[in-house]
């Protein structure tokens, strides 16, 4: 049945580590990790908790295909109520601790509690216990991991930690394993160094060999993992290009925020996209992509592995980051680069580097870092409160403004509490642009109506994750519909939504669906846990797992003015590029979306919606 069947209760304040059967009927409805642990979440802990106190729970969770050999099911994510927004967080990442974690026979791991003081957990199949980790507390992820393995004389160890970021409280810290790969968003890292909790350290040698039908479940994957490859897009543009493939495609649709969303084109998009990572530097005749590489499981294989030119200004001081390493996403290339309005690409990589290694979202701290050269230009920041002289454009500000919040230190500690804290105490709370206190990322409302909409109601805050409509959008996946209308887009969004958090709970990761439907992933979940995950079952179970998200954050407080975006883009026309002219239209979309959600004109859940799904 593909679960292990038990989870890891791990509670601080005692100190225990105590094995707990799954619940089995709750897998049957929410499937497993960002829905089965949600729903564990909401149930065990309150609404209205602090997200940084010892009553809020985090929970790094697998889903039933991780671990097995469904094309990138490595994935897990890490759950909990997320301190940048107040609202339900759940952040989803790659590599291979999700699958070690699977293989040493736990479904999930629920930490409760405070440690006073600092501690990792370590687990070695069915073998838990928290270890003392005063001597990794103040280190950067990278080094955690390095004395980590080290001291468990097993270089297979794989280790989920935060840095600096998470210890002083960087109210968008991550959680990152494997180096590179990162639960990046809403502040899980925050929360777990509320905890003193550094790291968690698995080894998991039993395997995943609970497949209900083996040789069913070898001949699906098989025929997905063709459509995989014979896919343009996850066969040839994410392996050869990883997403940056993105950057001069959404310039040209003229949805690229630039200069915390002034504009919609970045004039130097060119200078940090995917055809400069892979062209030949003047400074040494290499180039800064050396290869593409892939987490556990993965057929797509659209990481990047970069070599930083070390004559550069921002690095030729720091040795460690001279080898070959995780190089830009698409996602943190634009936060750090068209946000604040800077091309330079060296500055970039190394800004993004920082991220890595001290364990913090470059894409809401690329967008804080726009809103405060706006504020700075405006002449309501100055260079002696920055610390540097920060006009839109400056690499040097960027990268010495990464270095303070990596630190926490100075103005660092100001824009580790995230652009909207930060615009608001400076009187101009209108230039966060976020929701729900959430950095948008990479993708303009204006020139692509449907993310706009995706943005408002997403239950995490401003996220592209859960509802990809650019596939649609801009790419033409799975239909073309016209960006720069809001017809037909409630619909489009909710679909979108619900068949994202199916992916999402059965641990695959949500690049597949520029290939694959629901109709894809159904045979290869009914293989590997029962015959009753059909398609329309599982399309209910994402319909469920949203419902249930959308009424924790209802239960927290939030109402229908969080459903909203900054009043820059629905009252300032994009001035360039096919969207010129044109403002968000998202005051005409949610009502409409309401409606078909089953939602009243509050966005509170119906009684017959929540008799419907069960909730």
């Amino acid at each position: 049945m593909s679960w292990a069947g038990k989870l890891l209760r791990v509670n601080l304040t005692a100190g225990t580590c105590t094995s707990e059967p799954l619940r089995m009927d709750w897998a049957k409805l929410y499937l497993g990790q960002r829905g089965l642990a949600t729903k564990y979440f909401v149930e065990e802990v309150d609404a209205k908790v602090d997200p940084l106190s010892p009553d809020n729970k985090i929970i790094w969770a697998t889903g039933p295909l991780t671990g097995t050999m469904a094309s990138t099911g490595g994935r897990y994510s890490v759950i909990t109520k997320g301190p940048l927004t107040g609202a339900i967080a759940c952040s989803n990442s790659g590599g291979y601790w999700g699958a070690e974690l699977k293989m040493a026979g736990w479904d999930m791991v629920i930490i409760e509690g405070k440690s006073a003081k600092p501690v990792y957990l370590s687990i070695s199949d069915e073998k838990a216990e928290l270890k003392d980790a005063a001597h990794l507390w103040g280190q950067s992820v990278w080094k955690t991991e390095e004395i980590i393995k080290t001291s468990h004389q097993d270089p297979q160890v794989r280790v989920s930690s935060i840095g600096k970021a998470g210890e002083n409280l960087v109210l968008y810290a991550a959680v990152v394993n494997d180096l590179h790969r990162a639960a990046g968003r809403s502040g899980v890292g925050a929360v777990a160094g509320s905890k003193n909790l550094k790291a968690i350290a698995v080894r998991g040698t039993r395997g995943v060999g609970n497949i209900k039908d083996p040789k069913a479940f070898m001949k699906v994957t098989a025929e997905k993992k063709k459509i995989l490859h014979d896919h343009p897009v996850t066969g040839q543009g994410l392996p050869a290009y990883g997403t940056q493939v993105l950057m001069s495609v959404i310039n040209e649709t003229g949805s690229l925020p630039t200069r915390n969303h002034r504009d919609s084109q970045f004039e130097d998009a060119a200078k940090i996209g995917a055809e400069a990572m892979a062209a030949k530097r003047p400074t040494d005749g290499k180039s800064q992509l050396v290869t593409n590489q892939a987490c556990f499981g993965c057929t797509i294989a659209c990481g990047r592995i970069s070599k930083i030119d070390e004559t550069h200004f921002s690095v030729v001081n720091k040795p460690e980051y001279w080898g070959a390493s995780g190089g830009l996403e698409y996602e943190a290339a634009w936060a750090l680069g068209a946000a604040p309005g800077v091309g330079d690409l060296e500055a970039l990589q190394y800004a993004n580097l920082l991220c890595n290694e001290e364990g913090f979202d470059p894409i809401s701290f690329g967008a804080t870092v726009g809103a405060v050269f706006e504020l700075y230009e405006m002449g309501v920041l100055t260079k002696e409160q920055i610390g540097i002289e920060s006009p839109f454009g400056s690499a040097q500000a960027l990268v010495k403004l990464a270095e303070m919040t990596a630190r926490g230190e100075g103005f660092g500690k100001e824009i580790g509490q995230g652009s909207k804290r930060l615009t608001a105490k400076y009187g101009h709370p209108e230039l966060s642009m976020s929701v729900k206190g959430q950095e948008f990322p990479a993708y303009d409302a204006r020139g692509i109506q449907g993310m706009g909409l995706t943005y408002a109601t997403s239950n995490r805050g401003a996220c592209h994750l859960r509802s990809y409509t650019v596939a649609s959008e801009i790419l033409g996946i799975p239909v073309k519909t016209d960006p720069l209308t809001t017809e037909g887009k409630p619909e489009l969004v909710k679909a979108f939504q619900d068949a994202t958090a199916a992916f999402d709970s059965a641990g695959i990761c949500v690049f597949t669906t520029f290939a694959w439907t629901t109709a894809d992933l159904a045979p290869q979940v009914a293989a590997a846990c029962g015959d009753e995950f059909t398609l329309e079952n599982l399309t209910e179970i994402g319909e469920r797992v949203w419902n249930m998200e959308r009424d924790f954050n209802n239960r927290a407080g939030f109402t229908r003015k969080d459903d909203d975006l900054p009043p820059r883009l629905k009252n300032e026309a994009a001035k360039t590029g096919p969207a010129k002219g044109l403002v968000s239209g998202i005051d005409k979309m949610i009502p409409e979306y309401y409606k078909i959600r089953g939602w009243d004109e509050n966005g509170q859940l119906k009684a017959e919606t929540r008799s419907r799904l069960g909730l």
